[in-house]
């Protein structure tokens, strides 16, 4: 767990630096990522139980004179103004603080010192962090430490070459309370066509005759593939019960055109509704949109409706009659990002 270095901010493919997060703000993520690993891996005291460990433990206390001296002096600044984290900064004119110059000084360290206390001996990560993993090895051999090793894996990208993770709307988070199992369901079932039997390969455990059987599917019929990858997707990260869940909900939704109350869902003050809800903040509140701006784009394009209906005018107020007798109304943007708001 990177509760050191992420007091600092890894620049790596960043055109600005990191938002700094305050120690509580830490601690809070190291929690949540826990939760995610402890579906897969046992934390416990056996031989080949896992390990979680916090390179805040080793990083937080360093006496910083005592580091310049002992480690800073392995570290040619030639070498590391040529890391493509540093480079393309500098190349393109963006500020690159002191603090962030020196993450990598931290990795590399971190690397050593696991090894030195763990006996770890491999250090695997995405292929943008080949530069800071390498320099770890180097200053391993610096150091006493000869024997390291690196493995990276190429970034996920789409056929489309969009980054995998990412939507127009922000992350997609594996915990339920930052991205609902339903909304992580169609996160997969919106894969673009020509990606759908390699994401079958690489995130489910179908057997290979199945996804073989899939990738035989054409036109409309490949959307039996899609929903497959969604469901044994999700039921990876939240439990088959949850995709199971999702799949019906979706089901309901697009293929009955009914309410399904399983939708995610926020809540919202009478108050507000009786003071005059406008359209635009409406989208905002329910996370919809980012702005504003971005809901007047979508309603000149016809992409926002309530209860299924096309909005036309941005400065349309939502009241009382736009819920259902059990107070519930549906915002919806486009055909597949759906939620419900709730009269308190």
């Amino acid at each position: 767990m990177g509760g050191g270095t992420t007091r600092v901010g890894d620049p790596s493919g960043k055109d600005e630096s990191r938002k700094l997060l305050s120690v509580e703000q830490i601690n809070l993520n190291k929690e949540s990522i826990r939760k995610i690993f402890e579906r897969f891996l046992k934390f416990d005291d056996a031989p080949n139980d896992a390990l979680m460990l916090d390179n805040a433990d080793w990083l937080a206390g360093l006496n910083y004179i005592e580091f310049l001296r002992d480690v800073g002096r392995h570290f040619s600044v030639n070498r590391m103004l040529t890391m493509d984290s540093v480079k393309m900064r500098l190349d393109r004119e963006h500020e690159l603080s002191f603090i962030e110059f020196n993450y990598m000084c931290l990795q590399a360290y971190d690397f050593v010192e696991v090894n030195r206390r763990y006996g770890a001996v491999l250090q695997m990560g995405g292929s943008d962090q080949w530069g800071n993993i390498v320099t770890g090895l180097d200053l391993g051999r610096r150091m006493g430490s000869p024997q390291l090793y690196a493995l990276t894996s190429p970034l996920l990208t789409t056929s489309s070459g969009a980054k995998m993770g990412k939507t127009a709307a922000g992350a997609v988070w594996l915990n339920a309370d930052m991205l609902s199992p339903y909304d992580y369901w169609q996160y997969w079932r919106n894969t673009e066509d020509a990606d759908v039997i390699r994401f079958l390969k690489l995130f489910t455990f179908l057997q290979i005759e199945e996804i073989t059987r899939l990738s035989r599917l054409q036109g409309a019929e490949i959307n039996e593939a899609k929903k497959t990858l969604a469901t044994e997707a999700t039921a990876l990260i939240h439990g088959r019960d949850a995709a199971e869940k999702a799949e019906e909900t979706a089901r309901t939704t697009f293929e009955q055109g009914t309410l399904s109350l399983t939708l995610p869902t926020i809540t919202i003050e009478s108050s507000e509704i009786t003071a005059g809800l406008g359209v635009l903040n409406a989208f905002v509140k329910a996370g919809l949109v980012a702005s504003t701006g971005e809901a007047r784009r979508q309603i000149k394009s016809g992409g926002l409706r309530i209860n299924d209906e096309i909005i036309t005018d941005e400065r349309r107020i939502i009241n009382e009659k736009d819920f259902t007798d059990s107070g519930i109304a549906k915002l919806s943007l486009g055909k597949k990002k759906h939620l419900l708001l709730q009269l308190k």
